[in-house]
């Protein structure tokens, strides 16, 4: 696939500086960037040293297994001249250890190009092995400013060779006692910035719609489950969209309206599927367990097809992962700025042809739900309309 004209410009970025910013909106293509670069830094390593070849380390960064799961997948799809260990506590397929001596041990005995996929939570491990580091990406960067993830982030900016950050939603700080992505020693300059609404001008990704429906109190003795059942039925219903994201405002609140109510047989009386993720339940298909493997296969593969379904999660699918299809995500508890332009991303991907929006519904009742739609239309505004980036501030 040939790479679009703004994954270009940040590619002759990163060419002319060895630090800095990536700002693109989700689903603008940054992993593209991440590997295209990757690539161009291979291609020319491979010094001789101690009678070996000495190609090149990169190491990406992410919040999340399942993310670094995910753009190891992407990355090993285009690039097959690197060998790769995996430093995280989650299952793969690669070598895999968390252990300072191990990757040490890799390091200094893997001939040639090695890519490093690691997680914030496990950084440090790499930073303490000692290894020399070409170029390292910041995936979903803004989570970099956290107190124990940034130590690692420092030393490597200032450590590896070259450094990136990449992020559609950067984390600002008005305060000496935390650090954020304005710290242009840690972070350098944005080096390239991409507004959303050019991206949606070249037809990459689509514009969002904010939908806010009003829906009716809960009266005494009501089951709270049932009433929250009807909520999200009826902006399904007038939504008329086949591929639901429903943003839960717990594991709880899913756990109650798949065994405490009828959404689950309503949905099948409508012809869709159901499917949810977290942290303490693991993945269930339909009312059936799966691995989270099974999960994101499935997931992906009726984004794809005609298959109508609505899958629920409180915070696992909001950042980073991507999933096909998507149409319409409902708002069901509120949110910072950065997790509402990390679930924006979820729906704006091109689909389907008749696809013309990525829907935003947001139900509304009493004082209920109005702050999230107005921070949801806010966000809309800024990233969408201004063409800004949505910052978030820490201020203490």
């Amino acid at each position: 696939m040939p790479l679009r004209p703004h994954q270009i410009n940040a590619l002759d970025a990163m060419a002319k500086h060895n630090r800095g910013q990536i700002i693109v909106p989700t689903g603008g293509g940054k992993t593209m960037c991440m590997i295209e670069d990757a690539k161009r830094t291979f291609n020319t390593s491979g010094i001789f040293a101690g009678g070996m070849i000495d190609g090149a380390t990169i190491v990406v960064v992410s919040p999340r297994i399942l993310l670094s799961e995910q753009l190891s997948s992407e990355f090993l799809e285009i690039i097959d001249n690197a060998s790769v260990m995996h430093v995280h506590s989650g299952e793969t397929s690669h070598y895999s250890s968390t252990k300072v001596d191990d990757i040490y041990f890799w390091h200094k005995y893997t001939q040639g190009n090695k890519i490093i996929f690691t997680t914030y939570h496990s950084l440090d491990k790499v930073k303490r092995s000692t290894i020399d580091v070409d170029a390292i990406y910041f995936d979903e960067a803004h989570n970099s400013v956290r107190s124990d993830f940034f130590p690692p982030t420092k030393h490597f900016s200032e450590w590896a060779k070259r450094s990136y950050f990449f992020t559609a939603t950067p984390k600002h700080s008005l305060t000496s006692y935390k650090t954020g992505m304005n710290d242009t020693k840690v972070y350098g300059n944005v080096i390239c910035h991409v507004p959303a609404p050019k991206l949606v001008e070249q037809g990459y990704i689509l514009p969002p719609k904010v939908e806010v429906y009003k829906t009716r109190l809960m009266d005494r003795g009501e089951i709270y489950a049932e009433v929250e059942s009807e909520q999200m039925l009826s902006s399904i219903d007038k939504l008329k969209v086949d591929k639901v994201l429903i943003c839960a405002r717990s594991t709880a609140q899913i756990v109650g309206l798949t065994s405490q109510s009828d959404f689950c047989y309503e949905l099948g009386l409508r012809g869709y599927h159901w499917m949810y993720i977290t942290a303490k339940t693991g993945a269930i298909i339909d009312g059936r367990k799966v691995n989270r493997e099974q999960f994101f296969e499935r997931l992906n593969q009726w984004g794809k097809d005609d298959t109508k379904f609505v899958v629920l999660h409180h915070s696992i699918l909001s950042e980073g992962i991507n999933v096909s299809g998507l149409e319409a995500a409902l708002f069901m508890r509120n949110m910072d700025n950065i997790t509402i332009q990390q679930t924006i991303g979820r729906v704006i991907r091109l689909g389907k042809s008749h696809k013309k929006h990525g829907l935003l519904c947001v139900p509304v009742y009493s004082n209920v739900g109005i702050s999230t739609a107005r921070k949801v239309e806010a966000v809309v505004d800024t990233v969408f309309k201004k063409g800004e980036p949505a910052i978030s501030v820490i201020t203490r």
